[in-house]
């Protein structure tokens, strides 16, 4: 029994590591940081906030989906499913997830929100997503990386197209100009390259100031935040520290009204964002 312990505490411990780490490489510690999981085709489609309430219930900026998502009982596994998908439900640390997750809520409800809502009266809209462009062409290493590493040559190609254009002629990626030649950017991250390793998703968790995460996603959060750029130009930490919260701010107030909708219309929120997000995954790995 007492090894029993000792190995559980040594797990928490490894993995609150590994979430600390996690923060420092990705930006110093934002709300949601977010590794982007699902970047979104238009900024207004999607935000980062910690909660997860984007790559949860409401993918692709449908909130009239929640409510299904929230009352939707889960159907039995059959036992000879896929191995992987039974993984992914896995929440063994469940009452813990569930009180960092009301932390999360608390957050947003009483700081972030209420920022986002002065922000969207001082900044028009339009700017707001020159800024949301501007921040999503620097991300263009990871995308292009991951792309590479699942040996998705066409996806690195259109990545990098897209930065050049963008750069240029969207001057210096205020404007997405590579949608007009219909270039779409991909989306992936490390912890889909772990996936496509054949990595399994380890258990679900929720971190103070974090998006909803498994411990791949963890440590795939990690290895992408090593490759943002922006974390090797800023000379300060809290330089750092000071765009991820502009840039999380930024988008949560692109999407205050996607998410006023969602949170009244779902009833057990916890359990609709993990779903959710675990199901929002699957399908991006399968891409």
């Amino acid at each position: 029994m007492s090894r029993v312990v000792v190995f559980d505490s040594l797990g928490r411990t490894a993995l609150l590591t590994l979430a600390i780490a996690g923060v420092l490489l990705g930006g110093c510690g934002t709300l949601a940081r977010a590794t982007r999981v699902d970047e979104p085709t238009t900024p207004a489609e999607g935000s980062r906030l910690d909660t997860g309430l984007r790559e949860g219930g409401a993918t692709d900026g449908d909130a009239g989906a929640a409510p299904a998502v929230a009352q939707a009982q889960r159907a039995p596994q059959d036992a000879s499913g896929n191995n992987e998908e039974v993984d992914e439900e896995y929440d063994p640390w469940e009452p813990f997830n569930e009180r960092m997750f009301e932390f999360n809520r608390r957050l947003d409800r009483y700081i972030l929100k209420p920022a986002a809502q002065v922000y969207n009266k001082i900044m028009p809209e339009p700017f707001q997503v020159l800024i949301s462009n501007g921040f999503d062409n620097i991300r263009f290493v990871k995308r292009a990386a991951n792309s590479m590493l699942q040996g998705k040559w066409n996806g690195a190609g259109r990545e990098v197209a897209r930065f050049l254009i963008n750069s240029t002629l969207g001057i210096g990626g205020l404007f997405d100009a590579a949608k007009y030649w219909d270039i779409q950017k991909s989306r992936e991250d490390f912890g889909q390259t772990l996936a496509v390793w054949g990595s399994g998703p380890g258990p679900y968790l929720v971190m103070p100031f974090l998006e909803p995460l498994t411990v791949r996603d963890g440590i795939g959060k990690a290895v992408d935040g090593a490759m943002d750029p922006l974390s090797y130009v800023l000379p300060f930490l809290w330089t750092g520290v000071g765009m991820s919260a502009g840039d999380l701010l930024n988008d949560r107030s692109l999407n205050l009204d996607l998410f006023q909708g969602f949170e009244e219309s779902v009833i057990d929120m916890y359990s609709a964002v993990r779903n959710g997000y675990l199901r929002r995954r699957e399908e991006l790995i399968k891409e």
